[in-house]
């Protein structure tokens, strides 16, 4: 069975626990790099970060664009959001539906 994640500050994921993701309270890039490699090869489907934690590590979500798991989502932390988790929606619903229907 496939598992959900969510990585970033203590603030921001301290409540996704509730709901039973496993939650990663990590800020540093290097960790954030080798965490996200080590959810990748287990059985994590999904993996929430958040935006500011995604910008310290964009070259290796960048490298799991392509593959079809883990799916990697960016979301919105209590503090640093840098807009790239909705510009990555609308990125994929433009790219599914021909348009972006959500403006």
């Amino acid at each position: 069975m496939y598992k959900a994640a969510v990585i970033g500050d203590t603030a921001s994921v301290s409540g996704f626990a509730a709901l039973g993701l496993s939650v990663f309270r990590e800020t540093e890039p290097e960790k954030i790099k080798k965490l996200i490699k080590k959810l990748a090869a287990s059985d994590f489907a999904v993996i929430y970060i958040t935006e500011p934690a995604a910008a310290l590590v964009s070259d290796t979500i960048n490298k799991y664009r392509s593959s079809r798991l883990p799916a990697i989502v960016l979301i919105p932390a209590v503090e640093g959001n840098t807009g790239d988790g909705m510009r990555a929606l609308h990125e994929a619903v433009e790219k599914a539906v021909g348009s972006d229907i959500l403006n």
